[in-house]
């Protein structure tokens, strides 16, 4: 199993809250109703939560500002992940995005593989 990850950052012209509803409300049913056309096997949205945390660990840290989400896309393997964004079917859900939103928010993290759960041993 490998998983497509992107970290997403909002246009500028967008809230953080009008972009978690359009992500939450929008774009995830779109793509799970899409996703058997992708090939992808599991969808995964994580929101950047709004806390002071953020701004202690950017200060802290000399970090960059945060994300506004990540998303996931598992698929079985590499293979599969090509099929589908290379099928008739992909090409036309990536034709379909809004493309007032996606262009700017999206950027790619890479192609990951899942390992099992390390612990530190103590």
């Amino acid at each position: 199993m490998i998983k497509f990850v992107m970290c997403i950052t909002r246009h500028p012209d967008m809230s953080r809250e009008e972009f978690k509803d359009y992500w939450m409300n929008k774009h995830g049913p779109f793509f799970t109703k899409n996703a058997d056309a992708m090939r992808a096997k599991k969808y995964v949205q994580s929101h950047t939560l709004d806390s002071p945390l953020n701004e202690g660990l950017r200060s802290s840290r000399g970090m960059l500002p945060e994300y506004d989400g990540v998303a996931e896309v598992w698929f079985e393997s590499e293979e599969q992940l090509i099929e589908g964004m290379s099928s008739a079917e992909g090409q036309k859900l990536g034709a379909g995005r809004d493309k007032n939103w996606v262009p700017h928010c999206w950027k790619m993290k890479g192609i990951l593989s899942t390992i099992p759960n390390l612990r530190h041993s103590s």
